[in-house]
């Protein structure tokens, strides 16, 4: 286990975590597939778990032997930058959370019909660029019985630093991709697809046909300009979450959570 100290940011292996900017991250060349970080003890578990290579980490001291100690166990072979938390906080420009970040290799991206073969429930998220709705999304997916997450390429990546975090690592634990067709093409894979969207001709999230679908895929759009009108022309169903007190509309992440629950797979 090289333990590296650090006092600067120029010290090299740091950057990753210190100056890289995500899309940087992700393009990054020395990792065939890209990098992530992912913070705090438990998430970096949850990532090793998940089967992520671990490249390198950031400590304080005072947890090389404390918090991060079974994260430094079961990676002996990657180097540990550590310091203060000063000057830790120095580098990345934020007080550490729990004083442990973790680079991680990308995946491959996943192919949409190997995460889809028994997949009865999967979400779209169509646009949705928001790093907390992102992972609060996932969250929700992963905790309410969803398959599968499909991401079109105007949403945010699951992989930002902040996704990570409010997912409490459940990116990690639903098979995920990028989805480059026509979302009615779910269709060839099986899939009646449930656009969540406020029409005049929307049915109820209860809707006992909806709920009796086999294999549902749940599109959720952005919550400012919600989805947009040819996807929702080109789904089998408009799906409404019926609002009391005259609200409007929930927010996409919670929205997301209702509609899991109700349109979940059933024994």
């Amino acid at each position: 286990m090289p333990i590296v100290e650090i006092t600067a940011l120029d010290t090299p292996g740091v950057e990753v975590f210190a100056s890289m900017t995500e899309a940087q991250l992700r393009a990054n060349v020395d990792a065939e597939n890209g990098i992530f970080i992912a913070e705090s003890p438990k998430v970096i578990a949850v990532a090793l778990s998940a089967g992520y290579r671990p490249l390198s980490l950031l400590c304080e001291k005072k947890h090389i032997d404390g918090d991060a100690a079974e994260i430094i166990a079961k990676c002996p072979d990657i180097p540990v930058y550590t310091g203060s938390r000063e000057v830790l906080a120095s580098l990345t420009g934020y007080t550490l959370t729990r004083g442990v970040l973790c680079a991680f290799e990308r995946k491959p991206k996943a192919d949409i019909k190997d995460i889809c073969a028994e997949a009865s429930r999967v979400v779209v998220i169509d646009g949705v660029c928001d790093t907390t709705n992102i992972g609060a999304i996932f969250r929700s997916a992963a905790a309410l019985g969803i398959d599968a997450v499909l991401l079109t390429p105007t949403s945010c990546d699951p992989l930002n630093r902040r996704s990570i975090r409010v997912s409490m690592g459940s990116v990690f634990l639903v098979p995920w991709t990028w989805i480059d067709t026509d979302i009615s093409n779910l269709g060839c894979l099986g899939f009646r697809t449930a656009a969540m969207a406020l029409r005049d001709n929307s049915v109820s999230i209860d809707n006992p046909a909806l709920m009796a679908e086999p294999k549902l895929a749940i599109i959720m759009g952005t919550e400012g300009d919600g989805l947009a009108d040819k996807v929702i022309d080109s789904a089998d169903y408009t799906v409404k979450i019926p609002m009391s007190h005259n609200v409007d509309s929930l927010n996409v992440a919670a929205a997301a959570a209702v509609a899991f629950w109700q349109l979940r797979q059933r024994e």
